[in-house]
Parts: structure tokens; C-alpha cells; sequence
């Protein structure tokens, strides 16, 4: 794919889906192209984009590939991690030469699953596996991954501890815990190099969501100045999964602030309220800033 470089621009650009990047005191060069790919019964959006360097001296991303998918979403994973590239490095502590890091939920331990809460910096341990460099706060009042089938506290499945209906309103991509804030619809996602509190940019990150009506729940990434490299939103997919994955040439990624639907899980939800969890998460290898 080609990006042609028009005239340039301040401040503000706006990008498909409603996406806007700011970029203070820089010069912005980009013009959007889009492709369209069917995989399977979903669909698979690429973007590119092509943006000049800062005029503080801090290089500005270049040509993020955005992977956005619903319904059979497997083909989009697939890529992403392609993207990414490999190994997936797992929990291995400290930062590995390449490929990827990735969460799924399952193996968490009953003691920290529902109806617990999940600790901020679990998938930041000094030891495998849980040394990942990924660490999950929400304003809410915390984060949490669902039961599985067998927890000794009775808790019920894909969040039914908090209403029952959700048993049956999400699905998982890799079974069977989900994860999500609780008191919130937003967590944000800060990087370090894997194991040690060192803070840390990845290439890009990606997701999986389940159940999202709307066009409301999005991730935002941010550089190491804590500036936006965009806001993309997810595509819907009513009772079934979506994905989306934003991947950058460089490490540039400090931080994604994920948008869950427009409103926390709760045990009545009212007209025109749109909720949805997420299952895997995938980023790139945590370089040190």
C-alpha cells in the first residue's frame, strides 16, 4: 500500500473512523489510504499512514497498519501477529531481541479472578510467567478476570457474578476467562521492559472485544511524551468478537488508553447503554524509553 504526502498541516488530522492525531508544536504530512480485504465472514481493514517527525527532535510515528476485524476474527489475529513478529516471548523477564508479548487471561489463578480483583501490575513480575511488561489501572474501583468453570468460590462464568445475563451475552476467544474494569469503562495500559520497572515503548498493541454494539469503545495510544498517536475505534460485532490493532514501524507506544463500550458492567443496564469485555491482548516487545 502508498501513502501520498500532501502539503502539510498543523495540530490536528482528521483520519478515518473519527480518528484524530494531534501532535503540538509539529508538522503533520499525511494523507490516508484504505483497503478493504474480506477473511472469512470478516472483515479486515488495513490503514496506512505516513506523518513527519516532530519539531522537537522526537521522530513523530510513521505508517501505523491498522488490522480491524469482527465476526470470524482469526485471520486479523493471525496478522497482527505477523505484524509483531516473532517469538512470542511469553513471561520471560527482561527485553528479549524481538517478537511479541501476549495475554490471555487463563492462566490466572482463582485467588486472583472473580469475584477478586486482578493486582494492577500481575503481568509485571520479576519472574516467568508472569513477567510480561504490562500493567492495567482503571478510575474504577478495579480490574478484574472472570471466573472459569471450576473456581472453588462459585463465582459464574464471563462475568455473571456481576449480572447473570452476561453468561450468555459474551463469548470468549480463547476460553475461558475474560477481562475488564469493574466500576469503569476504561483502563489504561502502561509498558515496561518485561519484569523490572523500567518504563517502556512498544511497536503496537491489539486486542480482542466481545460483544460491542456500537462505535464507542476505541483505543488510544500515546508516546513517551504522553502525546496522542491516534484514537481508533472498534468494530461492532453484537454478541460476536471484534479485534483491532494499531502497529507501528518503531517502538513509540508508551501507553493505550482502552475505552470499554459507553458504560461499566453492572447488574441492570438501561436503554442505549452498550457494554463489552475484552479476551486476548497483544504488543509488542517492551523496549526501554
Amino acid at each position: 500500500m502508498t501513502a501520498r504526502i500532501t502539503s502539510p498541516v498543523r495540530e490536528e488530522v482528521k483520519l478515518p473512523m473519527s480518528t484524530t492525531v494531534r501532535r503540538p508544536h509539529s508538522t503533520i504530512c499525511i494523507r490516508p489510504r484504505t483497503t478493504w480485504v474480506t477473511a472469512l465472514v470478516g472483515v479486515l481493514m488495513i490503514q496506512c499512514l505516513v506523518a513527519c517527525g516532530g519539531s522537537d527532535g522526537t521522530p513523530a510515528a510513521t505508517a501505523p497498519v491498522v488490522v480491524s476485524t469482527s465476526g470470524d476474527i482469526s485471520a486479523g489475529v493471525r496478522q497482527f501477529r505477523a505484524l509483531l513478529g516473532d517469538p512470542d516471548n511469553a513471561g520471560v523477564p527482561g527485553q528479549q531481541p524481538s517478537g511479541r508479548r501476549e495475554l490471555n487471561w487463563d492462566a490466572v489463578p482463582d485467588a486472583q479472578a472473580a469475584p477478586n480483583f486482578l493486582p494492577p501490575d500481575f503481568f509485571n513480575d520479576t519472574v516467568a510467567p508472569r513477567a510480561r511488561g504490562a500493567v492495567l489501572n482503571t478510575p474504577g474501583t478495579g480490574v478484574q478476570v472472570s471466573a472459569d468453570s471450576d473456581n472453588p468460590s462459585g463465582a459464574a462464568v464471563r462475568f455473571g457474578n456481576i449480572n447473570p445475563a452476561y453468561t450468555s451475552t459474551f463469548k470468549t476467544y480463547s476460553a475461558e476467562r475474560l477481562f475488564s474494569p469493574i466500576g469503569s469503562n476504561i483502563v489504561n495500559l502502561t509498558f515496561f521492559v518485561a519484569g523490572t520497572q523500567t518504563p517502556a515503548v512498544v511497536r503496537g498493541f491489539g486486542a480482542v472485544y466481545t460483544d460491542v454494539d456500537g462505535g464507542s469503545s476505541s483505543f488510544e495510544y500515546f508516546d513517551r511524551n504522553d502525546r496522542s498517536l491516534g484514537r481508533f475505534r472498534v468494530p461492532p460485532s453484537n454478541g460476536g468478537l471484534s479485534f483491532l490493532g494499531v502497529a507501528f514501524p518503531t517502538a513509540v507506544v508508551a501507553r493505550v488508553h482502552i475505552i470499554y463500550g459507553t458504560s461499566a458492567l453492572g447488574p441492570n443496564e438501561g436503554p442505549g447503554v452498550d457494554v463489552a469485555v475484552m479476551d486476548d491482548f497483544l504488543f509488542g516487545e517492551p523496549e526501554p524509553q
